[in-house]
């Protein structure tokens, strides 16, 4: 069930993608190699769509190459279609049929299928097997396109926002599925704006912002150097101005401000959040009638290090 080693299980090679004046992906190059588990992350706009699309062999590079498996996946066939598993966000799925049908029409069109009543168990759907697929939930939608995507065994997948509308619990037990899918062997391109997902599933990630790729290392290597951060949290959202008069006021160069999520909260990164730093923002707080409702200083998390790359504020904090 593994790959060629020689070759990159997902590679885009100069990829460049226009859409009209806009270009949304300028000669990106990325490999992924058999084995990997990658999270591809990014604010919403800047081409993880398309470069999940054009993978999938949905969409076509205006330039550069695009490979699965060592192939073109726009004229691999059926035997390299087998081969990759695709989880959508939406699915797409007849919503008059059931669970336990849906698979059964998977199943016929692959060689040497899983069964689907043991799918249908695996990711937690057994009891719901024969009800309409309108009645099933968010998170319940989501496992069964990801049962789907299993149906064929197959040795690479894409995943797309695989615990999105899930509750606690659904999470839980589908984060679990995903790294026993990864155990096994296979390799996966996972695309989510939940962070949790990202720390307690990927080996590496790939960070995308304005069509190239500004970050691509392990989770622990994204916070490695990042140092330690103050995050000061108002009473409301601070307008230009006040963010303005904060940066005046700190007494030395190198710091970056950014707004965290939600613009209340304030985020000081680059040195070390010593008495001073602390009173100057107190200071401006006092001048500016400011009221401090919280401040937190310690080590940068990967929430932290996205936020600095992209300042994208769409992501839900690690839970």
């Amino acid at each position: 069930m593994t790959a060629d080693p020689r070759d990159a299980a997902f590679e885009l090679v100069d990829v460049v993608k226009r859409y009209g004046p806009r270009i949304v992906l300028a000669g990106l190059t990325v490999a992924i190699r058999p084995g990997e588990f990658v999270a591809l992350l990014g604010p919403n706009g800047v081409g993880k769509t398309t470069l999940v699309e054009m993978l999938e062999g949905y969409r076509v590079p205006d330039a550069g190459t695009v490979r699965v498996l060592g192939q073109d996946p726009r004229g691999g066939g059926p035997e390299l279609r087998a081969r990759v598993g695709v989880m959508l966000q939406d699915g797409g799925l007849d919503p008059r049929t059931t669970p336990r049908d849906i698979l059964r029409l998977f199943a016929a069109l692959h060689a040497e299928p899983h069964d689907p009543a043991t799918l249908l168990d695996r990711v937690g759907l057994a009891a719901v097997a024969g009800t309409r697929v309108r009645r099933l939930s968010g998170g319940e939608r989501q496992r069964l396109a990801l049962a789907v995507a299993l149906v064929g065994d197959p040795e690479v997948m894409i995943l797309d926002e695989p615990t999105a509308g899930m509750d606690p619990e659904a999470r839980r037990s589908t984060r679990a599925l995903i790294a026993e899918l990864h155990a096994e062997g296979r390799t996966i391109l996972m695309t989510t704006h939940d962070l949790g997902d990202v720390e307690r599933l990927a080996s590496r990630v790939v960070i995308l912002s304005d069509g190239r790729i500004v970050a691509d290392d392990t989770p622990s290597g994204l916070l490695a150097g990042s140092g330690n951060q103050l995050t000061v949290q108002f009473d409301h959202p601070l307008d230009a101005d006040e963010l303005a008069a904060i940066r005046a006021a700190l007494p030395f160069d190198g710091a970056v401000v950014s707004q965290g999520v939600g613009a209340e909260s304030l985020r000081i990164s680059g040195v070390d959040p010593d008495p001073d730093v602390i009173a100057a923002i107190a200071a401006v707080a006092a001048a500016q009638s400011l009221r401090i409702v919280a401040l937190r200083a310690g080590a940068s998390t990967l929430e932290d290090r996205y936020l600095a790359l992209t300042g994208d504020h769409d992501v839900e904090a690690v839970a």
